[in-house]
Protein backbone atom coordinates (compact mmCIF):
# COMPACT_ATOMS: atom_id res chain seq x y z
CA UNK A 1 0.00 0.00 0.00
CA UNK A 2 1.22 4.03 -0.85
CA UNK A 3 2.13 6.03 1.53
CA UNK A 4 -1.31 8.18 1.17
CA UNK A 5 -3.19 5.34 2.44
CA UNK A 6 -1.85 5.47 5.55
CA UNK A 7 -1.79 8.80 5.68
CA UNK A 8 -5.31 9.50 5.07
CA UNK A 9 -6.06 6.50 7.62
CA UNK A 10 -3.95 8.73 9.73
CA UNK A 11 -5.99 11.82 9.54
CA UNK A 12 -9.28 9.53 9.59
CA UNK A 13 -8.09 8.60 13.35
CA UNK A 14 -7.10 11.92 13.97
CA UNK A 15 -10.28 13.48 13.19
CA UNK A 16 -12.36 10.39 14.87
CA UNK A 17 -10.04 11.49 18.33
CA UNK A 18 -10.83 15.20 18.15
CA UNK A 19 -14.66 14.18 17.86
CA UNK A 20 -14.53 11.47 20.75
CA UNK A 21 -12.50 14.29 22.89
CA UNK A 22 -14.34 17.68 22.01
CA UNK A 23 -17.87 18.82 23.11
CA UNK A 24 -20.05 20.25 20.29
CA UNK A 25 -23.34 22.09 20.73
CA UNK A 26 -26.94 21.07 19.15
CA UNK A 27 -25.91 23.85 16.33
CA UNK A 28 -22.50 22.53 15.51
CA UNK A 29 -23.84 18.91 15.24
CA UNK A 30 -26.44 20.09 12.39
CA UNK A 31 -23.89 22.14 10.58
CA UNK A 32 -21.59 18.93 10.27
CA UNK A 33 -24.39 16.96 8.67
CA UNK A 34 -24.26 19.93 6.48
CA UNK A 35 -20.96 21.07 5.51
CA UNK A 36 -18.64 17.98 7.42
CA UNK A 37 -16.87 14.99 6.50
CA UNK A 38 -17.47 11.60 6.15
CA UNK A 39 -16.64 11.52 10.38
CA UNK A 40 -18.47 14.29 11.11
CA UNK A 41 -21.42 13.53 9.50
CA UNK A 42 -21.54 10.43 11.06
CA UNK A 43 -20.85 11.62 14.59
CA UNK A 44 -23.21 14.22 14.46
CA UNK A 45 -26.14 11.69 13.45
CA UNK A 46 -25.29 9.27 16.41
CA UNK A 47 -24.97 12.26 18.61
CA UNK A 48 -27.96 14.30 17.98
CA UNK A 49 -30.42 13.97 20.98
CA UNK A 50 -33.24 15.94 19.62
CA UNK A 51 -34.61 17.92 16.86
CA UNK A 52 -35.61 21.10 16.81
CA UNK A 53 -37.98 21.33 13.72
CA UNK A 54 -38.57 19.94 10.29
CA UNK A 55 -35.62 21.96 8.97
CA UNK A 56 -33.10 19.97 11.14
CA UNK A 57 -35.37 16.87 10.36
CA UNK A 58 -34.72 17.58 6.05
CA UNK A 59 -31.39 18.09 6.93
CA UNK A 60 -30.71 14.77 8.74
CA UNK A 61 -32.75 12.92 6.22
CA UNK A 62 -30.77 14.05 3.09
CA UNK A 63 -28.02 12.58 4.67
CA UNK A 64 -29.65 8.88 4.37
CA UNK A 65 -29.08 8.56 0.40
CA UNK A 66 -25.87 9.54 -1.36
CA UNK A 67 -23.38 9.62 1.28
CA UNK A 68 -20.64 7.06 2.49
CA UNK A 69 -22.31 4.00 4.22
CA UNK A 70 -20.90 4.94 7.47
CA UNK A 71 -23.22 8.05 7.11
CA UNK A 72 -26.49 6.35 6.01
CA UNK A 73 -26.25 3.72 8.39
CA UNK A 74 -26.20 6.20 11.65
CA UNK A 75 -28.60 8.63 9.89
CA UNK A 76 -30.75 5.62 9.58
CA UNK A 77 -30.56 4.48 13.45
CA UNK A 78 -30.93 7.86 14.75
CA UNK A 79 -34.50 8.47 12.44
CA UNK A 80 -35.87 5.19 13.70
CA UNK A 81 -34.31 6.24 17.77
CA UNK A 82 -36.09 9.50 17.63
CA UNK A 83 -39.77 8.14 16.06
CA UNK A 84 -39.69 5.02 18.38
CA UNK A 85 -38.73 7.27 21.56
CA UNK A 86 -40.82 10.15 21.06
CA UNK A 87 -43.79 10.04 18.35
CA UNK A 88 -44.36 13.41 18.14
CA UNK A 89 -41.07 13.66 15.49
CA UNK A 90 -42.63 11.52 13.11
CA UNK A 91 -44.21 14.79 11.90
CA UNK A 92 -41.28 15.98 10.52
CA UNK A 93 -40.64 13.01 8.46
CA UNK A 94 -42.54 13.14 5.20
CA UNK A 95 -39.78 12.51 2.86
CA UNK A 96 -41.07 9.28 1.05
CA UNK A 97 -39.22 8.91 -1.58
CA UNK A 98 -35.74 9.70 0.24
CA UNK A 99 -37.22 6.97 2.42
CA UNK A 100 -38.28 4.67 -0.36
CA UNK A 101 -34.61 4.61 -1.68
CA UNK A 102 -32.91 4.41 1.05
CA UNK A 103 -35.24 0.92 1.81
CA UNK A 104 -33.61 -0.31 -1.08
CA UNK A 105 -30.04 0.37 0.16
CA UNK A 106 -26.93 -1.78 -0.63
CA UNK A 107 -26.65 -2.13 3.09
CA UNK A 108 -29.11 -4.31 4.81
CA UNK A 109 -28.54 -2.94 7.62
CA UNK A 110 -29.83 0.69 5.90
CA UNK A 111 -32.82 -1.44 4.52
CA UNK A 112 -34.61 -2.74 7.55
CA UNK A 113 -33.88 0.13 9.86
CA UNK A 114 -35.45 2.33 7.19
CA UNK A 115 -38.50 -0.32 6.77
CA UNK A 116 -38.97 -0.59 10.38
CA UNK A 117 -38.85 3.19 10.35
CA UNK A 118 -41.49 3.21 7.47
CA UNK A 119 -43.90 0.74 9.24
CA UNK A 120 -44.12 3.81 11.89
CA UNK A 121 -43.94 6.81 9.79
CA UNK A 122 -46.65 4.85 7.28
CA UNK A 123 -49.65 5.66 9.40
CA UNK A 124 -49.51 8.79 8.17
CA UNK A 125 -51.61 8.84 4.72
CA UNK A 126 -49.94 11.88 3.18
CA UNK A 127 -46.56 9.58 3.44
CA UNK A 128 -47.66 6.33 3.22
CA UNK A 129 -48.87 7.03 -0.84
CA UNK A 130 -45.77 8.84 -1.44
CA UNK A 131 -43.71 5.62 0.61
CA UNK A 132 -45.66 3.45 -1.49
CA UNK A 133 -45.83 4.80 -5.36
CA UNK A 134 -41.90 4.58 -5.16
CA UNK A 135 -42.11 0.90 -3.78
CA UNK A 136 -44.22 -0.33 -6.39
CA UNK A 137 -41.95 1.64 -8.91
CA UNK A 138 -38.88 -0.05 -8.01
CA UNK A 139 -40.92 -3.54 -7.95
CA UNK A 140 -41.88 -2.92 -11.24
CA UNK A 141 -38.65 -1.73 -12.63
CA UNK A 142 -37.02 -4.89 -11.09
CA UNK A 143 -39.53 -7.11 -13.19
CA UNK A 144 -38.73 -5.32 -16.11
CA UNK A 145 -34.91 -5.77 -15.80
CA UNK A 146 -35.29 -8.81 -14.53
CA UNK A 147 -36.80 -10.01 -17.71
CA UNK A 148 -34.82 -8.32 -19.86
CA UNK A 149 -31.66 -9.61 -18.98
CA UNK A 150 -29.63 -11.64 -21.43
CA UNK A 151 -27.12 -14.53 -20.71
CA UNK A 152 -24.10 -12.57 -21.40
CA UNK A 153 -25.02 -10.45 -18.33
CA UNK A 154 -22.97 -10.29 -15.30
CA UNK A 155 -24.28 -11.85 -12.72
CA UNK A 156 -23.58 -8.62 -9.91
CA UNK A 157 -26.17 -6.85 -12.12
CA UNK A 158 -28.88 -9.74 -11.84
CA UNK A 159 -27.90 -9.80 -8.00
CA UNK A 160 -28.29 -6.08 -7.47
CA UNK A 161 -32.13 -6.09 -9.08
CA UNK A 162 -32.95 -9.04 -7.08
CA UNK A 163 -31.40 -7.75 -4.14
CA UNK A 164 -33.63 -4.48 -4.96
CA UNK A 165 -36.79 -6.71 -5.21
CA UNK A 166 -36.32 -8.54 -1.80
CA UNK A 167 -36.40 -5.56 -0.29
CA UNK A 168 -39.14 -3.72 -1.88
CA UNK A 169 -41.52 -6.69 -1.37
CA UNK A 170 -39.93 -6.53 2.51
CA UNK A 171 -41.50 -2.67 2.29
CA UNK A 172 -44.46 -3.86 0.12
CA UNK A 173 -45.19 -6.13 3.53
CA UNK A 174 -46.40 -3.25 5.27
CA UNK A 175 -48.91 -2.34 3.09
CA UNK A 176 -50.15 -5.77 2.08
CA UNK A 177 -53.56 -6.16 4.27
CA UNK A 178 -54.63 -2.78 2.46
CA UNK A 179 -54.14 -3.30 -1.05
CA UNK A 180 -56.55 -4.26 -3.37
CA UNK A 181 -55.91 -8.17 -5.23
CA UNK A 182 -56.05 -6.64 -8.55
CA UNK A 183 -52.78 -4.54 -7.61
CA UNK A 184 -50.91 -7.03 -5.22
CA UNK A 185 -52.20 -10.67 -6.48
CA UNK A 186 -49.82 -9.96 -10.64
CA UNK A 187 -46.96 -8.74 -8.31
CA UNK A 188 -46.97 -11.59 -5.83
CA UNK A 189 -47.72 -14.37 -8.86
CA UNK A 190 -44.77 -12.99 -11.13
CA UNK A 191 -42.52 -12.96 -7.95
CA UNK A 192 -42.82 -16.74 -7.01
CA UNK A 193 -41.33 -17.02 -10.56
CA UNK A 194 -37.75 -16.07 -9.50
CA UNK A 195 -35.15 -18.94 -9.09
CA UNK A 196 -33.58 -17.11 -6.14
CA UNK A 197 -35.34 -18.61 -3.71
CA UNK A 198 -35.28 -15.58 -0.97
CA UNK A 199 -37.74 -13.51 -2.98
CA UNK A 200 -40.23 -16.79 -2.86
CA UNK A 201 -39.56 -16.82 0.52
CA UNK A 202 -40.46 -12.86 0.85
CA UNK A 203 -43.68 -13.60 -0.92
CA UNK A 204 -44.49 -16.41 1.34
CA UNK A 205 -43.94 -14.00 4.40
CA UNK A 206 -46.70 -11.52 2.59
CA UNK A 207 -48.80 -14.28 1.57
CA UNK A 208 -49.28 -15.37 5.21
CA UNK A 209 -50.56 -12.14 6.15
CA UNK A 210 -53.56 -12.21 3.59
CA UNK A 211 -56.43 -14.47 4.55
CA UNK A 212 -58.68 -14.13 1.47
CA UNK A 213 -59.35 -17.19 -0.27
CA UNK A 214 -58.42 -15.41 -3.39
CA UNK A 215 -54.54 -16.09 -2.21
CA UNK A 216 -54.91 -19.81 -2.01
CA UNK A 217 -53.86 -20.44 -5.24
CA UNK A 218 -50.32 -18.85 -4.83
CA UNK A 219 -49.73 -20.35 -1.03
CA UNK A 220 -50.38 -24.06 -2.75
CA UNK A 221 -48.15 -23.40 -5.11
CA UNK A 222 -45.44 -22.15 -2.34
CA UNK A 223 -46.55 -25.15 -0.40
CA UNK A 224 -45.02 -27.47 -2.81
CA UNK A 225 -41.69 -25.23 -3.39
CA UNK A 226 -38.48 -27.26 -3.63
CA UNK A 227 -37.13 -25.10 -0.83
CA UNK A 228 -37.54 -25.44 2.57
CA UNK A 229 -37.08 -21.81 3.96
CA UNK A 230 -39.99 -21.34 1.38
CA UNK A 231 -42.53 -23.81 2.51
CA UNK A 232 -41.48 -23.39 5.72
CA UNK A 233 -42.37 -19.94 5.61
CA UNK A 234 -45.82 -20.47 5.31
CA UNK A 235 -45.74 -23.81 7.97
CA UNK A 236 -44.44 -21.76 10.70
CA UNK A 237 -47.17 -18.43 10.40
Amino acid sequence: MNSNYYKNLEDDFNCALDLVESEYTHEELINFLVTGNIQQKQYAALNLSYLNNKNEADILVSNLTGCDGKIREAVAYKIYEFITTDISYCKYFDQGEIFANASIDINANICRLVIDSAKILSKDDVFAVRYLNYILKFIYESFDALDNFIFKDKKYVINKQLFKLYWSLEALKIFATDLEQKLLYPILERAIQENEYTIREKVAQILVLLKQKKYSKLKEKLMSDENYYVRAALLNA
